[in-house]
């Protein structure tokens, strides 16, 4: 004989009614808070998922940032770059007028002047800081003044005038992170974006018997050189060559020392590591803790010149009244720098294409990971409110129903 206590049928029922309660209370939150998962055991799946697309997201969300100040600064860029390029050319129109035979002394004394005015524009534009307080042309060097003006006496001139402007900044340029492991460079250094000429550095040191005595490696325009105990200047060379630096190096036939030639107009930059004296052994650089450039051995033979130098060698040659000077090499001077100013640009304006390029694809990833993010952790309203709907009638028939079939207690019968 089986006995069944009466509590059991109500025991159950209270049960099943609490169940119903915490359902409900859990779509009424969700509804609340718009998150279909309130818990990681609601969806453990759709929780992995969630997690991955919402860090995911994260990451786009900071590549998207980073190509919005990239193309904010290549915009600020670009607005001082050309206004240097217009400056080039009035120099340059300056150089075809005082090459002109008809023009006395007194004509190009004043386009001298002229010259000399918009020199230090150049350099003002070249000196200029971004939105930021960086320095724009002075590479990660951000808060040095990259260019100094030296002063001296020019014949002609009456006064002292610009003889030299000198570059300050060095290192790499700055870079940011615009998709996972692909990066974009901001900068044109100033060393690249106002040079003429073509530098060439060659070392009177005889490296004939020269060998490296232990492992080490220097820079040559940021790149860094790797090399084994032993190497000879050749090997040294080679390594150069096949490094990617933006030089051609080679043993010169007459010093029999290293000899670098640019393979663009930039100026070169040359450091050695920490602790190695490579370059100083190669009477390349001079031993200084000077972090400026140029730092070439005062016995090296280093040619080249700067934009800057370029309209100096002009205006010095219109205050001379030298117009043969003026029409060839000062003319000839103005347009190397206007042809390398146009490469920067065309650089500069491939480098923001790529930018926006990455921009929109980013923000299209970033429109799916939400997509995706939105499907696994949000509700769909509508169907939220209609299963909390059907749940509430499922619980008030339940507690209809439950009222019927508890059997009668003690109490009932003492009424």
């Amino acid at each position: 004989m089986v006995r069944i206590a009466t509590g059991m049928p109500s025991e159950d029922m209270r049960y099943r009614l609490r169940r119903h309660e915490s359902g409900l209370a859990a779509q009424q939150s969700r509804l609340a808070s718009g998150v279909r998962l309130q818990e990681l055991r609601d969806d453990p799946m759709a929780a992995a998922h969630a997690v991955r697309y919402d860090s995911y997201l994260a990451r786009l969300e900071r590549y998207e940032k980073n190509t919005q100040n990239a193309l904010g600064h290549y915009d600020h860029q670009d607005g001082y770059l050309r206004e240097y390029n217009d400056i080039l050319q009035r120099v340059r129109e300056l150089a075809v007028q005082g090459a002109n035979g008809t023009n006395g002394p007194e004509e190009t004394r004043y386009m001298a002047i002229e010259v000399n005015e918009l020199l230090k524009e150049l350099t003002a534009i070249a000196n200029k800081s971004g939105p930021d307080g960086k320095r724009l042309f002075a590479g990660d060097k951000a808060f040095t003044e990259p260019f100094r003006l030296v002063e001296g006496t020019v014949e002609g001139g009456g006064e002292p005038l610009v003889v030299a402007v000198e570059y300050r900044g060095a290192g790499a340029n700055r870079r940011t992170e615009i998709s996972d492991g692909s990066y974009t460079t901001l900068d044109i250094g100033g060393g690249e974006a106002f040079w003429a000429e073509k530098m060439n550095i060659i070392s009177r040191f005889d490296g004939t018997n020269y060998r490296v005595n232990e492992g080490t490696s220097f820079f040559v325009d940021g790149v860094e050189i790797n090399l084994n105990q032993g190497d000879t200047l050749h090997a040294i060379a080679a390594k150069i060559n096949e490094s990617g630096a933006p030089v051609k190096a080679y043993v010169d036939p007459e010093t029999h020392g290293l000899a670098l030639n640019g393979t663009d107009a930039h100026l070169i930059r040359l450091e050695d590591r920490q602790g190695s004296t490579v370059l100083q052994d190669l009477g390349l650089i001079r031993p200084t803790n000077d972090p400026y450039a140029p730092n070439w051995h005062e016995t090296a033979l280093v040619s080249g010149g700067s934009a800057f130098d370029m309209v100096i060698r002009l205006r010095d040659a219109l205050y001379r009244h030298d117009q043969d000077f003026a029409g060839s090499q000062g003319l000839g001077g103005v347009d190397l720098a206007l042809s390398n100013i146009a490469q920067r640009l065309t650089t500069e304006g491939s480098r923001r294409e790529r930018t926006e390029m990455a921009w929109e694809r980013i923000n299209g990833e970033i429109l799916a990971m939400n997509k995706n993010l939105g499907r696994e952790l949000y509700i769909d309203y509508a169907t939220a409110a209609q299963e909390l709907a059907m749940m509430d009638f499922a619980h008030r028939a339940a507690l209809q129903t439950t009222a019927k079939i508890i059997p009668p207690s003690l109490l009932d019968f003492l009424r």
